[in-house]
C-alpha cells in the first residue's frame, strides 16, 4: 500500500470512514442515466449514475437506487423500466432529475419504449428497456437487475459524473 492509502485493516476487517470512502469512489468516472417508468399512467424517474451492463446472455444490466428514492417504489410497481443513457447536452436534465418532487416529465419530451412503454427520453444518447427481474438488498441501495427487451442508440457523447461534478468528453484517446 502507497503512502495516499487510506485503507486499515483490522483482524482482516477493512474499517475507513465515509468521507474517505466517498473520496476514492469519487475518482471513478460514470455515465449518467434517467432510470425511468410508469406509474398510474405518469411516467416518473430519477437520476441514476449506478448503473452498468452486466450479461450478454441472457441480456442483463442493473441499477442501484438509494432505499430513500420516493421514485424507485413507484416505478418497481409496473415492474418494468427504461434506462435512459445521457448525452452531455442533457446536463439540466439529470439536475431536474436529481431533484424531488415536481412533475420532473413537465417540458420533456419522450415517448414510449415498444416492449414495455415506460418513458423513453428524447435525445437520450442510448435507451434500455428492461423488465425487473431481481432486487437485492445492497446496504443503503438496492441492486435491480434488468432483463433487457430492447434497447437502441441516438446521438451525441456522453455525461460523465466525476468528483461530484458533471463533465464531458473533450478528446478521444483512442484515435490517433
Amino acid at each position: 500500500m502507497s503512502h495516499d492509502d487510506h485503507l486499515h485493516t483490522d483482524g482482516g476487517d477493512a474499517s475507513f470512514d465515509t468521507s474517505t470512502f466517498k473520496d476514492v469512489m469519487s475518482r471513478f468516472a460514470t455515465g449518467v442515466t434517467i432510470v425511468a417508468g410508469i406509474d398510474d399512467g405518469e411516467p416518473v424517474g430519477f437520476t441514476c449514475q449506478s448503473f452498468v451492463s452486466l450479461s450478454l446472455d441472457p441480456p442483463y444490466v442493473t441499477v442501484a437506487p438509494a432505499k430513500t428514492s420516493s421514485t424507485w417504489p413507484r416505478i418497481a410497481r409496473a415492474g418494468t423500466f427504461c434506462v435512459n443513457v445521457l448525452a452531455d447536452t442533457q446536463a439540466d436534465l439529470c439536475m431536474t432529475f436529481a431533484r424531488s418532487g415536481s412533475s420532473k416529465f413537465a417540458d420533456v419530451a419522450w415517448d414510449q419504449a415498444p416492449a414495455t412503454g415506460s418513458p423513453r427520453i428524447a435525445g437520450s444518447l442510448a435507451w434500455i428497456d428492461c423488465a425487473v427481474s431481481l432486487v437485492h438488498d445492497a446496504g443503503d441501495h438496492e441492486i435491480i437487475l434488468g432483463h433487457v427487451l430492447a434497447l437502441g442508440v441516438g446521438e451525441g457523447s456522453p455525461l460523465i459524473y466525476h468528483q461530484g461534478r458533471l463533465a464531458t468528453l473533450t478528446h478521444d484517446r483512442s484515435e490517433g
